[in-house]
């Protein structure tokens, strides 16, 4: 598909789309420092038997069975956690909908397949616990940016549910922004000095290869400067989720980045909330 080392190396690199990340980075962190100390919040509650799975819960005051926003933080399955991913908080919780945002263990010391497993557990745990908070487990929608975006992708994936003890529609709504679909070009990158994916691995993680018999309604969206890569992987998902009938939308949101797009989940005003709010 990409003819040198390096021009397959730039479509997979979504540092390389911008100066610095840095001041991203910074926005995720403050304005989720922001939401933990102002909103009211249940922090660190654990959904697996690892250091690393835990969660953070904002609830909405005063109804007690709110929907619920499940955040799975990019990164690229190495770098950031819960404590850059509540930014969005304040604006979800006025419109009525609570927010989770997962931590999970970062590659390599945790393989990708773990990482799929624990974000998969804390969607149960949402699903097993979540009333108790005064949130609705029959109205989950999970989210997340890049390598969340994956991890979206494969909590709607097929096979896991059983497992887990929840029902196969226990996400009834998902919301990946740039994300990755297909990994199957993952071992040729240098992305794989981290996510360390074999030919077969890539292709289990994949969720474009593991579409569920029973599909939610999908939002996908990507920033206008991505790479074509990045483009490419929401489309052919877009196309194959539309395959099975299921409903799904897709677009581009004009003069913004793979990093700061996110950030428009806190105007209340934005495409990508009017967008979220809509699955609820």
């Amino acid at each position: 598909m990409y003819e040198t080392q390096e021009e397959l190396d730039r479509q997979f690199s979504a540092r390389g789309t911008v100066p610095d990340i840095a001041p991203f980075v910074t926005a995720y962190r403050e304005e989720s420092e922001r939401m933990a100390a102002t909103l009211p919040a249940v922090r660190n509650v654990p959904y697996g038997t690892s250091p690393d799975e835990v969660l953070d819960l904002f609830p909405v005051p005063g109804t007690v069975r709110a929907p619920v926003f499940v955040f799975l933080h990019g990164g690229y399955w190495r770098a950031l956690s819960k404590d850059d991913s509540s930014f969005m908080a304040g604006n979800f919780t006025r419109h009525g909908a609570a927010v989770v945002a997962v931590n999970y263990g970062l590659a390599p010391a945790t393989p990708v397949p773990e990482i799929v497993a624990q974000v998969r557990r804390a969607v149960a745990w949402v699903w097993r616990n979540g009333a108790a908070h005064g949130l609705d487990p029959e109205r989950i929608v999970v989210g997340g940016s890049s390598a969340g975006g994956h991890l979206t992708g494969m909590v709607l994936a097929g096979g896991w549910h059983h497992g887990e003890g929840v029902p196969e529609d226990v996400v009834r709504g998902a919301f990946p922004v740039s994300g990755l679909f297909d990994l199957t070009l993952i071992p040729r990158t240098h992305i794989n000095e981290w996510a360390r994916l074999d030919a077969a691995t890539a292709q289990a993680v994949s969720p474009l290869f593991h579409l569920p018999d029973r599909g939610c309604p999908l939002v996908l969206a990507y920033a206008a400067s991505e790479t074509p890569e990045f483009k490419r992987q929401s489309h052919v998902y877009r196309d194959a989720w539309a395959a099975k009938g299921f409903p799904v939308h897709c677009f581009e949101v004009p003069e913004r980045n793979h990093f700061d797009v996110i950030l428009d989940w806190m105007s209340p005003d934005s495409a990508l909330t009017r967008a979220a709010l809509g699955l609820f």
